[in-house]
């Protein structure tokens, strides 16, 4: 009897050990996974011609926790370049041509930073403004998971975000979120 009592503590101490030494090793790894998570970063690079797309930006960087790039024209566009009833205005003009590349003012010099990238702009024309393409030329973005955001009146972002990935299909593009 005595023996058996001491046979089922062995087994009872063994089983113990066990359970303390797998949570042990998962608390290794879920440590080990938290370093990795935190070690990655994401940037929100954004474009906002009125401000709306900066207020989203600033709310989906919060949210993700990431830094800001604000994309700026070398020449910013005025209310009369916006106009889009006017077939002369500047974004008219510019997104009629699709090899238009509106200057940008500097660039984001720690790029290499980042895994995630979301880029976030206007849909104008039902697609990406092409100062987008300006700044994706501008950067070495391979490596990274590029994301894009969108404000709109009333085009959804698929069609931006579909457009850019067949023109820069060299990258990994991720999620796309419209975000009004």
């Amino acid at each position: 009897m005595k023996q058996m009592h001491l046979i089922k503590t062995m087994v009872l101490c063994a089983i113990v050990s066990l359970g303390i030494t797998s949570c042990a090793q998962k608390t290794s790894d879920d440590n080990n996974q938290n370093k990795e998570n935190n070690m990655k970063k994401t940037l929100v690079a954004y474009f906002s011609a009125t401000g709306t797309t900066k207020a989203v930006a600033q709310q989906l960087a919060n949210e993700k926790n990431a830094d800001l790039f604000e994309i700026v024209p070398e020449q910013p566009y005025t209310a009369a370049d916006l106009d889009w009833k006017d077939k002369q205005s500047r974004s008219t003009l510019e997104m009629q041509d699709k090899s238009s590349r509106p200057a940008i003012k500097g660039t984001c010099e720690n790029i290499a930073d980042y895994d995630t990238v979301w880029i976030g702009f206007p849909v104008w024309w039902y697609t990406a403004p092409t100062i987008i393409n300006t700044f994706i030329e501008a950067h070495d973005l391979s490596g990274k998971t590029l994301c894009v955001f969108a404000t709109s009146g009333g085009s959804d972002v698929e069609g931006s975000a579909e457009d850019l990935k067949k023109a820069y299909p060299q990258y990994t593009w991720g999620e796309s979120k419209l975000m009004n």
